[in-house]
């Protein structure tokens, strides 16, 4: 290309030159005007709805620590990250966070945030340390002052009342795979919404169903490690789906009218690999067997009979009156959403057919986190539409990042950024096409404990230094309130 202009090419430039700043002031305004009301525009749509709940998510024994204080009764993670070789960096959850003695420096954290809701976890072991029978009165005691500070923060508290810290003295009883586990989590439940009547507004009976099972009791890389097999396993699974639906049952009993009800589960977001109709119809159909033995039960009141031929002899055996039960109603459903999984149609019983992911997909620092911001986006609406939810809650999204303090004690955790930016602009569109999102609980307010990676993966948008506490906001949670504020993207 010949960068050098003709005559003829120049005098039109100049002219054109002249004749914009010969414009006149009057015209100058209102071409400013109509680029200030597209910004406008374009800002509206990028927002979500007035009333939008902001949060945050953490959960007991990832941050709590003081494992032995004030009578707490000890859990299968306590056994499990002190068995050698269990946890990858031979770290345990004895201090963690130790957010039981700093909650008001962590509410002050989520004030300056500027959330307007916090997700924490009961730990079942401070309430009945055997699992049953006589209350602590120190571990409810606790709760109720964690809730308190709260409200007196402005900050609304939404309970989850098992994130997997089942009582060591009940998993010596068989856990999950003693029908009586069941009923004994019921009691726990309906008790502690007793004493927390009030206080709290929103209750999760249980979180993350298929993941404590799946890997817990189907495998050994979660407590108890249990590596079941079989109709062992899928009889471990249907008892806690029962032990959702008797707690949702004795929530109900044990509180106001008011008082809302549902769960947390995890899901892999099944998401068309393009969205031309069938692949589309394709994912809605995945979104009903992939979930067949939890969501789909939990808001159905039933096996598919697909699902039940695909287990035959492994299927687990229940009554009418026990599917009714895991069926109860609840008042909304939280899904916690890190990735996805892409689905065409095909022609085969099902009618869809999972995409694998190639290995040049990208990834989050965590392997298991491809990176799908579509999910966010397909997830709860497809969900919604194929098992007639109402109400959902994003109770998780996050990711881990290998960001540290650098020389200036900043840390600039820009892929975190990235990733929330892309991941919250797909939940934004989602909601502008019709899916029920009332609210999303970023995961996680702190670096805590992550299970058997232990300390190795960090899901915080603040740095904790374990050695001394100090807490860091991250350049993340300074993205995250920006969001917060603007209530848009």
């Amino acid at each position: 290309m010949n960068p050098i202009l003709t005559r003829r090419q120049f005098t039109k430039a100049i002219g054109g030159l002249a004749a914009a700043c010969a414009m006149p002031l009057a015209a100058k305004t209102r071409a400013a005007t109509v680029a200030a009301t597209d910004a406008q525009g374009n800002a509206a749509k990028r927002a979500f709805p007035r009333g939008f709940v902001w949060g945050t998510a953490t959960a007991a024994y990832q941050v709590e620590g003081a494992t032995g204080a004030d009578g707490r009764g000890e859990s299968i993670w306590d056994v499990y990250a002190h068995t050698p070789g269990k946890v990858v960096d031979g770290s345990n959850a004895d201090v963690a966070d130790d957010d039981y003695h700093r909650y008001p420096e962590d509410i002050a954290l989520m004030h300056a945030l500027g959330v307007g809701a916090y997700r924490f976890s009961v730990a079942w072991p401070r309430i009945f340390p055997d699992g049953a029978g006589r209350p602590d009165a120190k571990g409810v005691d606790y709760y109720k002052r964690l809730v308190d500070a709260l409200h007196a923060a402005g900050i609304e508290p939404y309970c989850t009342l098992y994130h997997w810290d089942l009582p060591e003295a009940l998993q010596r009883k068989g856990g999950w795979q003693n029908r009586d586990t069941a009923k004994a989590f019921a009691d726990y439940a309906g008790y502690m919404a007793g004493q927390l009547d009030g206080r709290v507004s929103h209750f999760m009976t249980m979180n993350e169903i298929s993941t404590f099972i799946g890997n817990g009791y189907g495998s050994t890389a979660m407590a108890p490690g249990l590596g079941l097999k079989g109709q062992a396993l899928q009889q471990a699974r249907h008892h806690a789906l029962l032990g959702h639906g008797l707690a949702v049952q004795a929530i109900r009993t044990a509180t106001n009218a008011k008082t809302r009800v549902g769960s947390a589960e995890g899901i892999d977001a099944p998401m068309p690999a393009f969205d031309a109709p069938e692949h589309v119809a394709a994912a809605r159909k995945a979104a009903v067997e992939e979930n067949a033995g939890y969501l789909t039960a939990m808001h159905t009141g039933r096996y598919t009979d697909l699902y039940l031929e695909t287990l035959g002899a492994a299927a687990p055996k229940f009554t009418a009156e026990e599917m009714r039960i895991i069926g109860s109603k609840t008042d909304f459903q939280g899904l916690n959403i890190y990735t996805g999984n892409y689905y065409i149609a095909a022609d085969n019983e099902r009618g869809y057919e999972a995409v694998p992911f190639p290995a040049s997909y990208p990834r989050m620092q965590s392997s298991w986190i491809q990176f799908a911001p579509d999910a966010l986006y397909w997830g709860p609406k497809l969900m919604a539409e194929a098992l007639g939810i109402g109400a959902i809650y994003i109770t998780e999204n996050g990711t881990s990042s290998t960001a540290a303090p650098d020389a200036e004690g900043r840390v600039l955790d820009i892929d975190r950024v990235m990733f929330l930016r892309q991941y919250l602009g797909e939940l934004q569109r989602g909601i502008a096409d019709g899916a029920p999102v009332r609210g999303y609980f970023l995961w996680s307010l702190l670096d805590n404990f992550e299970w058997s990676r232990g300390y190795s993966e960090r899901f915080g948008i603040t740095w904790v230094d374990f050695a001394t506490q100090k807490r860091t906001p991250k350049l993340s949670s300074r993205f995250y309130r920006d969001v917060i504020a603007r209530n848009a993207i």
